[in-house]
């Protein structure tokens, strides 16, 4: 196909995700190719990647490493169901998963995306207390703006009403708790913020958790909530309620994992020790569909018996545990062993925070959010009332789509741009991104 046919039949067949299609049809992009953080369109106009290719692309397209180790992979076989029996590449990976999560996750069961990862945390832990006789735990804990994922489980213990308000019969209820939201609270302290929200989950708890199996949560940080970041000692304090409330704490790490924060993990920065743990994303450097769920041995424990028992997990996917995403992934891992990828990202990160002050200046830009190089920075119409601007006129979308024009590739959330650059940006390309952000920005905004 040349380019227009190509084009034709994108607007004619596709149907994208979380896109209003006629948005496309305007505007639309088709992508040839890649090298390192930059990406190539079908006219050969050349695109820097600000958002990792949906926040998991690490170490820039076509990393060689990587490369070779599919094709490794592709010498011996493709794909053979993990139902009933393992694989070589699935059973290392899960010894090196093991090595570099928190301490007390044990056991790894595998998935191809991070929607599917948190739904078998939430059936897993359902499950555990049925399995353990506490019959009555069957509810959910969720804070206000969390999203993980849009399977039906997923989005039951989301609160984006954008997203979800449309499959509302379809959901389960869960118990909704405030997230400390700092911008936008009337005090000016975080650690008030933060007692203040750990206080009303502590009266959440105490009122029902002989009914509550689990709270799930992004550590650190919120990813398409609005990149809101919670203040310091929250997340650890949510740990200790846990434990008092014997509640189990899921820990979706599906986009702050794999160094995205400044460490392997989120959970690490208050040395939290979750109890189901979700990750996929930059699992295999945003090469192919693996995700994992990792648990304790306690929680295994739980469903280990004979088959009369009926306490086996039900749960599966046809392409659990892909050779080729596990060959991948372990290539993937090795690379950040041998570059010290995560101790890069926390050099970066200062880069990027030093940078960012520059859009501080715009007087649109009301707030910029980071968390090592997960960046949010929010558009408001007034920057001293922090009024919003109104979402009809799509100030967050018009702005990234005039990033495009410039020459780098992001999507908002709402009238927050995210800023997710691959870890291998050198300073250049992250100060020139940053740039084109603030030149788009200013041009945008100004003309509203």
């Amino acid at each position: 196909m040349n380019e227009q046919q190509l084009l034709h039949s994108s607007k004619k067949h596709l149907w994208l995700p979380f896109t209003q299609m006629s948005d496309y049809e305007r505007d639309p992009l088709i992508i040839e190719s890649g090298e390192g953080i930059v990406l190539k369109d079908i006219y050969g106009k050349e695109y820097l990647d600000g958002y990792s290719s949906l926040w998991l692309n690490v170490h820039g397209h076509r990393k060689e490493e990587i490369n070779e180790a599919i094709k490794e992979q592709l010498n011996k076989i493709a794909h053979s169901t993990l139902l009933g029996a393992a694989n070589v590449p699935a059973v290392q990976l899960a010894e090196r998963l093991v090595e570099i999560t928190p301490s007390g996750l044990q056991r790894v069961f595998y998935s191809d995306s991070g929607a599917t990862a948190v739904e078998i945390a939430v059936k897993m832990a359902y499950q555990y207390w049925q399995n353990i006789g506490e019959t009555k735990k069957k509810k959910f804990v969720t804070l206000t703006n969390n999203y993980h994922g849009d399977t039906v489980g997923a989005i039951s213990i989301g609160d984006i009403d954008l997203y979800h308000r449309v499959y509302g019969a379809l959901m389960f209820q869960s118990i909704k708790a405030p997230f400390p939201l700092i911008y936008r609270h009337s005090s000016h302290d975080e650690a008030f913020i933060r007692d203040e929200a750990l206080a009303k989950l502590k009266e959440i708890f105490a009122n029902h958790h002989e009914e509550i199996a689990a709270i799930t949560l992004e550590p650190i940080i919120q990813g398409a909530g609005g990149m809101n970041v919670m203040p310091k000692g929250y997340l650890k304090g949510v740990e200790k309620l846990c434990r008092e409330f014997n509640i189990l704490l899921i820990a979706d790490e599906v986009a702050t994992g794999f160094g995205r924060t400044g460490k392997m993990f989120a959970a690490e920065h208050e040395n939290v020790q979750p109890d189901i743990m979700t990750m996929a994303k930059g699992i295999t450097g945003g090469y192919l569909p693996i995700a994992a769920t990792v648990t304790t041995e306690k929680i295994y424990e739980a469903f280990y018996g004979e088959y009369e028992e009926f306490k086996t997990f039900f749960h599966g996917h046809s392409y659990t545990g892909n050779q080729l995403g596990c060959a991948a992934a372990l290539a993937n891992l090795e690379i950040y062993e041998k570059e010290n990828i995560v101790e890069k990202v926390a050099g970066k990160s200062l880069l990027v925070e030093e940078e960012l002050k520059k859009l501080k200046e715009l007087s649109h830009v009301g707030n910029i959010r980071q968390a090592g190089l997960m960046c949010g920075i929010e558009l408001v119409k007034n920057k001293e009332t922090k009024e919003s601007f109104p979402w009809q006129e799509r100030v967050g979308y018009k702005a990234t789509l005039k990033m495009r024009e410039l020459g780098m590739l992001t999507r908002p959330l709402g009238d927050v741009v995210v800023f997710m650059p691959p870890f291998a940006s050198n300073d250049g390309q992250l100060r020139e991104m940053i740039h084109i952000m603030k030149e788009a920005i200013l041009q945008v905004t100004e003309n509203n």
